[in-house]
């Protein structure tokens, strides 16, 4: 196991975590059971320890044309205080990682990277920056990032006694952020989540991550908050039909294999990837589809999807689990384009075992809205 840990090491250590290595990092899996922080999510509130995830900051004055070239979107008409979710693509636009990036002014953005391609994503960015002279520094080491996910999460953050925004909490939209300070420490705070419920993200540096953790612990307490490990996050995202790199991206995966053409902007003049996907319109031969099945067994990342009727293969899946909301198995899969479908029936290769199975849109769950 990695002994990379979090600032917040010890603290999951003495609820009880048990941890898993995951991108080389300690990572809490899961403190009480999976089932229990899964509905605490989707009921009150759960918070996570994300400080793995990988934080680089671009500035200078193009840092809008920089990020426009590096990534898929259009990140120079993104308003500040907004975040955007986008791709990094390579030269044949396989997808490097997907991103959530953040304008913090006119010439500063924040980007949030998936730890397993931390190293990737920082060597892109600095590269394709380069010639526009911007400035990219990986800040992942001086950050500590928390989430509170679930319907009372507003209450729960915005009962922090020494929270002080540029925005107030109740005025904050999804997908925005906003600065200020917690305890006297700089802190970005943002409308976003992995989970399907309304949440915030939260950034403070390294050294304020322990005294946030602790007070959010205590002012969660009368909201029934969880602590919750990356485990129900898994399910949680999966529910939420949200991709997760290594599963259903990867650099083979192109944006329009996982349903992604929507964030990228074939309009502007040039982006790595653009070129590629000029010279292959056509549709891709697989697919991203939803599934869901009957009974308790579901299908795993791996295994086989095949025609009722032939038995052919047809496609693999990428994520799957018996859903604790929903009572039963769903999956995500990339299907030969034929079967794509709502509607459309297949068989699951659960071991050797043939499981029915319906094809179905994503996602498979959306929070309540007041």
């Amino acid at each position: 196991m990695s002994n990379t840990r979090t600032p917040l090491h010890q603290l999951h250590a003495d609820a009880g975590a048990s941890f898993t290595d995951f991108a080389g990092w300690q990572m809490p899996v899961r403190y009480t059971s999976d089932l229990a922080e899964h509905h605490a999510v989707r009921e009150a509130a759960g918070l996570f320890d994300l400080s793995h995830m990988a934080e680089i900051r671009l500035t200078g004055d193009l840092a809008p044309d920089a990020l426009d070239y590096a990534l898929a979107s259009t990140m120079s008409a993104v308003p500040i205080g907004d975040a955007k979710y986008t791709l990094c693509l390579n030269d044949q636009a396989g997808i490097i990682d997907d991103l959530v990036v953040y304008r913090l002014g006119e010439t500063e953005y924040l980007v949030v990277a998936n730890a397993s391609n931390r190293d990737a994503v920082v060597q892109a960015l600095t590269h394709r920056a380069e010639p526009f002279g911007v400035d990219v520094a990986d800040e992942t080491e001086d950050t500590v990032m928390v989430a509170v996910q679930g319907p009372l999460s507003p209450d729960v953050v915005s009962s922090l006694a020494d929270l002080q925004l540029d925005i107030p909490l109740h005025e904050l939209g999804y997908y925005q952020a906003t600065e200020g300070t917690v305890s006297g420490h700089p802190v970005l705070l943002t409308r976003t989540g992995y989970t399907g419920e309304d949440g915030f993200e939260i950034y403070v540096p390294h050294t304020a991550g322990e005294l946030l953790w602790r007070e959010l612990v205590d002012v969660g307490a009368p909201y029934d908050l969880q602590l919750c490990g990356l485990a129900a996050r898994d399910t949680l995202r999966l529910e939420a039909g949200m991709a997760l790199y290594g599963n259903e991206l990867d650099v083979r995966t192109r944006p329009g294999h996982v349903r992604l053409s929507r964030v990228v902007d074939m309009d502007k003049d040039d982006f790595v990837g653009k070129q590629w996907l000029v010279d292959h319109p056509e549709p891709p031969e697989t697919v991203l589809v939803g599934l869901e099945a009957e009974g308790r067994r579901s299908a795993r990342a791996g295994y086989s999807m095949l025609d009722p009727g032939s038995m052919e293969t047809i496609g693999t899946v990428t994520s799957g689990a018996l859903s604790p909301t929903l009572g039963h198995p769903v999956a995500m899969a990339l299907v030969q384009r034929d079967y794509k479908a709502p509607g459309t029936e297949v068989h699951l290769d659960v071991r050797g075992q043939m499981i029915p199975a319906t094809v179905t849109p994503l996602p498979f769950y959306r929070r309540r809205k007041d």
